[in-house]
């Protein structure tokens, strides 16, 4: 019996030693095949993308690769590290040592290396996220029968359909089709629908093959689909719809700054997307997975809704009321019921903490069980506070007051100030709202078969949330300021 599991252990010991040295070789090929396109796509030297590819791809494969648990798990971590990189090489140390200076790189410098920026998503971190994803998650010996091929292809399908549908009935009205920015023009409005809606139940699909495993509740299925939408504005409309126009790639800041409006277009389609697949996919589980009539829930759902309904509202006059001195500051408070109104900073004031409770209501129903920890909870948070920046002073107000969203690079600008103030709200609301959801908890936990239950609702540690709140916080609050 000794000889036995000593044998046995040596073959774990032998096949996880091959698994390490397969994993960067993988990533290092993959890598060196990115780095090619890039430099033919930026027009760089060959030996140049060569040695920037086969690092990137080396390293993600010895750092990243036991992270990459499935093909969005690691298209996730592939961008966030890709995303990393440009940070620290291109943006940050790499012309603070061309300049000689002791300061930080200026913002001109920055948009400078856009073109990187692209080239690093689009080559390198996408191929190499994705190519080690579905790797390991083809080569693990755990049961893959938690993912549905039909359940994934039909709610994303129908998510990416009722996507579409909203958002071109909400844009078309206007004549722009953000999903089709970057390609020529059609020959008429008929086709531009037809081919926008064709669009938007690929990139549904896609979606649902993708996350099917890391979507757990509506904020963070929200949360993958804005990663998830940024991600085709820089393969879309940046690279592959000029490719397909016949016009040359052109990934300048100038181009970036003139598609602006597509990206905010494309991120509130992936809000739009990343709430119906969470809804469309709780119905199927709740169809065909949930049957067991012995899960009995401690209270039944009308009562859970009213509870994130109230602990929502709190949270978020607590964030509302922190986050106010801000938003005094930057005039905010002024315009809250209409641009250039007369009200005072008292009135403002008050209609602020009213809408602050309102939209913290919604981060009780989407958030509820999402966070294990503060730090996870503050996190989820600030990307809360940055979708509704990009929802609501970009595009609900100004579409109420006037009938028309600006969503031009001047727009944007002038609203970075409030921006700091949306992600402290943010921050204050997810940390007053998981301390009353705990202090719940911990109550339902005195029943040990609750506790199980409860437990399971909770987003686990090891998922690659970490990685997407990097990157959409990130490339979120990057992308105005430098496009800007």
């Amino acid at each position: 019996m000794s000889a036995t599991g000593s044998l046995a252990g040596m073959n774990i010991e032998t096949n996880s030693r091959a698994e390490i040295r397969l994993e960067p070789a993988l990533g290092l090929v993959v890598g060196l095949g990115g780095g090619v396109l890039q430099s033919l796509a930026l027009g760089t030297p060959i030996g140049h993308g060569l040695a920037i590819g086969g690092t990137f791809g080396l390293v993600f494969g010895i750092l990243f690769a036991r992270r990459a648990t499935s093909a969005g798990a690691g298209l996730i971590w592939g961008l966030a590290a890709a995303f990393l990189m440009w940070l620290v090489f291109p943006a940050g140390l790499l012309p603070l040592f061309i300049r000689s200076a002791h300061s930080m790189a200026e913002l001109g410098d920055a948009r400078d290396q856009f073109p990187l920026l692209v080239g690093y998503l689009v080559c390198l971190g996408m191929p190499v996220g994705l190519v080690l994803g579905i790797r390991s998650g083809v080569g693990s010996n755990k049961s893959d029968a938690a993912f549905n091929w039909t359940r994934a292809i039909v709610a994303g399908g129908l998510a990416g359909l009722l996507g579409g549908f909203i958002f071109d009935r909400w844009m078309s009205s206007g004549e722009f089709f953000p999903l089709l920015s970057g390609l020529s023009d059609l020959p008429s409005r008929t086709s531009s629908l037809t081919l926008q809606f064709v669009i938007a139940v690929v990139m549904g699909v896609i979606f649902g093959l993708l996350f099917q495993r890391d979507v757990r509740s509506y904020g963070s299925s929200m949360g993958w689909g804005v990663g998830y939408a940024t991600l085709w504005w820089f393969l879309g409309p940046l690279t592959i719809f000029p490719l397909l126009s016949g016009t040359p790639l052109d990934w300048s800041s100038d181009s970036g700054s003139a598609m602006f409006g597509a990206l905010v277009g494309h991120i509130l389609y992936g809000l739009i997307l990343g709430v119906s697949y969470a809804t469309l996919d709780k119905i199927w589980v709740r169809l065909f997975i949930q049957s067991d009539p012995l899960n009995r829930e401690a209270h039944g759902p009308g009562l859970r809704v009213l509870q994130s309904l109230g602990w929502g509202a709190l949270a978020g006059f607590a964030g509302g009321l922190v986050s106010s001195p801000i938003m005094l500051k930057t005039g905010v408070l002024t315009k809250v019921a209409g641009i250039d109104t007369s009200f005072t900073n008292w009135h403002g004031l008050v209609l602020h903490l009213l809408v602050s409770a309102l939209i913290g209501m919604s981060f009780g129903l989407l958030f509820r069980n999402e966070s294990s920890n503060l730090g996870a909870g503050m996190a989820w948070g600030w990307l809360f506070g940055l979708i509704w920046w990009y929802l609501g002073p970009m595009t609900l107000l100004p579409l109420m007051l006037t009938g028309v969203c600006d969503w031009s690079t001047d727009a944007a600008s002038a609203l970075l100030p409030s921006l700091i103030g949306h992600l402290i709200f943010g921050a204050v609301t997810a940390y007053v709202f998981l301390l009353l959801e705990r202090r719940y908890t911990r109550w339902l936990f005195l029943d040990p078969r609750i506790a199980m239950r409860e437990q399971r609702r909770v987003r686990p540690l090891g998922t690659p949330a970490p990685a997407l709140w990097f990157l959409v916080l990130g490339l979120g609050v990057l992308l105005p300021i430098l496009l800007g």
